[in-house]
């Protein structure tokens, strides 16, 4: 027959054991919490300029080489503007999952008013549907054509006007390109059309947009 106080050596042990264990378990826990890491879920809406190049993939291999994991989703058609893709109603269906953390809006120069109008406007729609379901407003920034360079400033001002009235995200791509063109004189972010950005040009877009999403 076991001695009481052996029976009690023996349940302050299982004791001791138990909390050990219990300890162990909720560090390898805590530990798991910390590497595992839901991705930033990113929604691009935009026509040729996006789709060229696919940037949503060059933005989440850009953030893989920064240690971000993102997943994206494109709805870009050719030619469309803010107010096509609100008006096919696509994007307010997919903004309205709440899957999204970022919603990244594209659309051509809007150098002129109808554009700026837009831009503003339109913006103002997306903006006030992605706060609604716990995403943030981004405007993607472009850049004109070569045949109209000389618009550069005014699409840089509108931009700017629309992220700041809307009190959205810029990612001033455009800004980015122009300062690359006027130090170096090489227009190579351009593809052979003047317009849509080569492979190098799309790249530095992703640069910048992971950038100034991730301030890295």
């Amino acid at each position: 027959m076991l001695r009481i106080s052996s029976i009690k050596n023996i349940i302050y042990a299982l004791f001791i054991f138990s909390v050990f264990c219990s300890c162990s378990l909720a560090g390898k826990s805590k530990s798991t919490r910390t590497i595992q890491k839901n991705p930033s879920r990113i929604l691009f809406v935009g026509n040729s300029l996006t789709y060229t190049n696919n940037l949503p993939k060059l933005v989440e291999t850009s953030a893989k080489e920064k240690g971000i994991t993102i997943e994206t989703k494109m709805i870009a058609f050719p030619n469309y503007a803010l107010m096509d893709h609100w008006n096919d109603g696509k994007v307010q269906k997919e903004i309205e999952t709440k899957q999204y953390d970022f919603v990244i809006v594209q659309q051509g120069p809007s150098s002129q008013d109808f554009g700026k109008d837009i831009l503003i406007n339109y913006g103002k729609k997306y903006n006030d549907l992605s706060k609604e379901n716990g995403a943030q407003l981004c405007y993607f920034m472009i850049w004109p054509s070569l045949t109209y360079y000389k618009t550069f400033d005014g699409v840089i001002k509108n931009h700017r006007e629309a992220s700041r009235l809307n009190n959205a995200i810029l990612l001033p791509v455009g800004e980015v390109w122009k300062a690359y063109f006027d130090t170096t004189e090489n227009f190579d972010y351009y593809s052979n059309d003047g317009f849509h950005p080569s492979l190098k040009g799309s790249q530095k877009a992703a640069e910048v947009i992971v950038n100034y999403l991730f301030n890295k």
